[in-house]
């Protein structure tokens, strides 16, 4: 089996610089498994086949991809996988600029930017009607001679990005590791229960009475806030940390199972495969991985 190294990379982008661009024309994907300090929107044309690994996230990508990642410890590969194509470009801008704190960037005009930035710790993804109001401006970014005019095209492509809708993230928010966060204080609340009992069984009636409702209408209020079904989402609560367990530890599937909340092997496996395309073992060694620093 493939022995995946896991390589923390140390990017071309050094001491003051804003922005690193590499657009490049190749005919294949040979770059490992990788993560790096700085932050980096990913744009992918003509290469269909091509299997991207985001965290515990895994999925074959069609003739254009776009994902935003802004987390230093969140893993990430293009892999050839099927791709045939023979005129792949790829673009890639790796950025070290802040959206927090007391800067330019915490005020009011960057809010969306600011939103956008923190869901892409987990990895986010672009929907094709994104890429196509962005594509010219990505197009020509490498072009650009003069540095000021560069960094402000790419500030634009980000705020574009950030006014579209149907980006979604790609690895779980316990495989990435990201404190729960939410608008409403009673969802909230649930979410902060579930991540913290998840290992345990949790009942709707236990949950419905944190938000001080009904069980019937507290299902119904946690779909319409979140887009999700409850039991989907304790699910993929369960299987983020299962998958970290499966990549960072040498526990065997059993334990991993029981520990995070399935009390049932068989179940376990059943839904593992059904929700990752492959079964824990097989995750576990597509993710064999030695740390090195390069």
């Amino acid at each position: 089996m493939e022995d995946r190294r896991i390589i923390h990379e140390i990017t071309p982008l050094m001491g003051k610089d804003v922005l690193y661009i590499a657009d490049r024309h190749k005919k294949e994907f040979t770059y490992p498994i990788h993560n790096h300090e700085v932050s980096e929107l990913n744009f992918v044309e003509h290469a269909p086949g091509v299997r991207r690994i985001v965290g515990d996230s895994t999925e074959v990508i069609g003739e254009y991809d776009l994902v935003l990642i802004t987390s230093p410890d969140l893993e990430h590969v293009w892999e050839q996988h099927i791709c045939q194509g023979e005129n792949i470009r790829e673009i890639t801008v790796q950025f070290d600029f802040r959206l927090d704190g007391d800067s330019l960037f915490s005020r009011t005009p960057f809010i969306s930017m600011r939103k956008m930035m923190n869901e892409a710790r987990k990895g986010l993804c672009f929907p094709i009607s994104a890429i196509l109001k962005v594509y010219p401006m990505l197009d020509s970014l490498s072009s650009i001679k003069e540095g000021f005019y560069a960094v402000t095209q790419f500030l634009t492509i980000l705020y574009e990005l950030s006014k579209c809708e149907g980006a979604r993230p790609l690895a779980t928010s316990s495989y990435a590791k990201i404190a729960v966060e939410d608008d409403s204080r009673r969802v909230l609340k649930v979410k902060n229960y579930i991540s913290k009992n998840y290992m345990d069984e949790i009942r709707l009636g236990t949950l419905a009475d944190i938000a001080g409702m009904s069980p019937s209408a507290f299902s119904r209020f946690f779909k319409l806030h979140t887009g999700r079904n409850l039991t989907d989402y304790i699910i993929d609560i369960r299987l983020g940390s299962a998958s970290r367990l499966l990549v960072d530890t040498s526990q065997s599937v059993s334990e991993i199972s029981f520990k995070c909340g399935f009390n049932n092997l068989s179940n376990f496996n059943r839904i593992f495969k059904k929700k990752k395309g492959c079964s824990p073992t097989e995750f576990r060694e597509n993710y064999r991985k030695t740390r090195i620093i390069v």
